[in-house]
């Protein structure tokens, strides 16, 4: 009986949600909309090549954009995570700085732009868009049945908010192979947040994006996620490689402020930087953004510091893989 009138009353807040999503925008957000028409007006004017890498579990495009001539390449991906959208952002005003820089042949910060004729930037700038939709509280792509399924997945909550996993509910950095099975999140089913799945890289978006990495085999892979201002860069590194991946990624500590992560004894695993390292002994980095936040997204007027942070962090990073890997 609990169940049912459960069930009964969830289905009442959901019918009525379609009025709440056209009303629900409280605070700025970058939406997917945004986004999608925002990486659409750059290949334009910019000339980018632009593709999609694969789909979403709601059959979502996953875009990357390649900026460079360079047959070496980094790989910069964010939005792993629903709630994360303000790296999406910050990639954005990356892609749009560097083309307009590399267009006009001049530096940021000091760093030449030219230098992407030798080592390209590949941008995945939203792996998640289906999460990114539900955290923002726009589920107008879910009919009624998938609604209830959300709102299951979400503890019967309407806090969208704190919703950090795909549209099934599975947490995709903790989707990729390399230390999966010892992984205990603590959490058996789909969830907002943490669940694994039932074997790596059962999510569409998850999948999509290993295979294009492994597809083009970048020297160097960073992952932008929120937040706390900290970056990780161990996964059981070989180790000959680790003082060549410390000194590098302290070049981006002491250029973004942000702290560097101890290395523990045992790492989590199954996050794709963890993978990454792994897969192709290359440094990897996740840089998690803005000041510490709750289960939610960062407020999107931080994106103008965490720019200022990481204007010429990739350059910077062109320019000594080159010389290194």
């Amino acid at each position: 009986m609990k169940r049912f009138i459960v069930s009964i009353v969830g289905t009442l807040i959901l019918l009525s949600y379609p009025l709440q999503v056209e009303t629900k925008t409280k605070t700025p957000v970058y939406s997917v909309l945004q986004y999608e028409k925002e990486i659409m007006d750059l290949k334009k004017r910019y000339h980018l090549n632009l593709m999609s890498i694969g789909h979403s579990e709601m059959g979502k495009d996953i875009w990357a954009v390649k900026l460079g001539k360079g047959k070496k390449s980094i790989l910069i991906n964010g939005s792993h995570h629903g709630r994360e959208w303000l790296s999406t952002l910050l990639i954005m005003k990356m892609i749009k700085a560097y083309a307009k820089a590399y267009e006009y042949n001049v530096t940021i910060d000091g760093y030449p732009t030219n230098i992407l004729d030798e080592v390209s930037l590949i941008f995945v700038p939203m792996v998640n868009p289906d999460g990114v939709q539900i955290q923002q509280g726009d589920l107008s792509a879910f009919d009624l049945k998938e609604k209830w399924a959300l709102f299951r997945m979400n503890n019967f909550s309407t806090n969208w908010s704190r919703w950090k996993a795909n549209a099934k509910g599975i947490d995709l950095n903790r989707q990729y192979p390399a230390g999966w099975n010892e992984v205990d999140t603590n959490t058996q089913t789909p969830q907002y947040q943490f669940y694994k799945g039932k074997k790596p890289l059962e999510a569409s978006e998850t999948k999509a994006l290993y295979l294009f990495t492994k597809q083009i085999k970048p020297i160097l892979a960073v992952s932008y996620h929120t937040s706390g201002r900290e970056i990780f860069w161990y996964y059981h590194n070989k180790p000959e490689n680790i003082l060549r991946d410390y000194n590098l990624v302290k070049k981006v500590t002491a250029q973004t402020g942000y702290k560097l992560s101890i290395p523990k004894e045992y790492a989590n695993g199954s996050g794709y930087t963890d993978w990454f390292i792994n897969e192709f002994e290359r440094p990897a980095m996740t840089i998690e953004l803005s000041h510490l936040v709750d289960e939610t997204n960062p407020p999107i007027d931080v994106i103008y510091e965490e720019w200022n942070r990481n204007r010429s962090v990739l350059l910077m990073l062109a320019s000594e893989a080159l010389s290194t890997l």
